[in-house]
């Protein structure tokens, strides 16, 4: 569907007022805290001093020259933030909200953000591979450049290749950044290796927008379905509760393995409903984050 430019602009105000009230809140201290020292860069290895902390010790270089040595870092002024989007024509699926709607209202509070703290916000879309990329700036102006470039996207017959995209956006980012990968991950592809590349040079945070039509088909008799990104037809009987327990079998060892790939590889992830509050959300995201960093 091909939005008019007042379409656009509706979009982009609605987002812009709900979210810049949000930020002013609790959203900004919080991302603040929970980001603050993530823009750290190697300096130099040193000679340990007192009070230096001994996890930074390089011990192949301390056994080497028989003194022990430490790894120097800097904390740089500002991060990095990238909103890497799954562009995919599922992602204009929902019961009463499109996924594209939550990940715009996302992309503008973790933006806003961004922006109080003085940080800088980026854009990648990709479907089976990078369509588009805004590299990082500052300011508001440069956000709303961002959500409008969302809001504007083609998504018709596009399918969705994590794997391949993930390894393109691995060659393309030089610099480390927050990378919010932001998708409903319904491909089944194995991406695993790229995202542990990905999550070598990067803080990655996984946030999967999903509805709960996509997990519980109602008992509704004979539908007709279609899958948003191939474009394939098939009827089903929802009646049919032998159906129904497979389809809700294989959806959820498909996201139990993708949860398993997250955590081995170090990776926050964060569930977001089309009928969730993102803010909230957020919120319980960073307060888990905050005890982690405690520990």
């Amino acid at each position: 569907m091909t939005l008019t430019t007042k379409d656009v602009i509706r979009k982009i105000r609605k987002v812009d007022l709900k979210t810049g009230l949000l930020v002013d809140g609790i959203i900004s201290g919080n991302y603040h805290s929970v980001f603050k020292g993530e823009g750290i860069e190697f300096s130099e290895i040193r000679e340990y001093k007192l009070g230096d902390d001994v996890r930074n010790i390089d011990w192949k270089v301390s056994a080497r020259m028989n003194k022990t040595y430490i790894k120097s870092f800097i904390e740089e002024r500002d991060l990095r933030v990238l909103f890497v989007v799954d562009n995919s024509s599922s992602s204009l699926f929902g019961n009463t909200i499109e996924k594209k709607d939550k990940i715009l209202e996302l992309i503008g509070l973790l933006g806003y953000s961004a922006i109080r703290n003085n940080d800088s916000n980026g854009l990648i879309l990709f479907g089976e591979g990078i369509e588009d990329y805004i590299p990082p700036r500052k300011g508001r102006k440069h956000l709303l450049k961002i959500l409008s470039r969302t809001i504007q996207s083609d998504t018709e017959s596009k399918r969705t290749n994590i794997k391949e995209s993930l390894g393109q956006i691995s060659r393309l980012l030089k610099r480390k950044s927050i990378v919010f990968l932001i998708s409903d991950f319904l491909d089944k592809t194995d991406f695993n290796k790229e995202l542990r590349l990905l999550r070598k040079k990067h803080d990655v945070i996984a946030v999967r927008i999903y509805d709960m039509r996509e997990l519980n088909i109602p008992k509704i008799g004979m539908i007709e379905l279609e899958d948003e990104e191939t474009g394939e037809r098939i009827i089903i009987d929802t009646d049919d509760e032998g159906f129904l327990e497979r389809y809700e079998k294989t959806i959820s060892d498909h996201f139990s393995r993708l949860s398993s790939s997250f955590k081995k590889n170090r990776i926050e992830e964060l569930s977001i409903s089309t009928e969730e509050d993102v803010a909230n959300a957020l919120n319980k995201m960073f307060s888990l984050r905050k005890k982690k960093m405690v520990i």
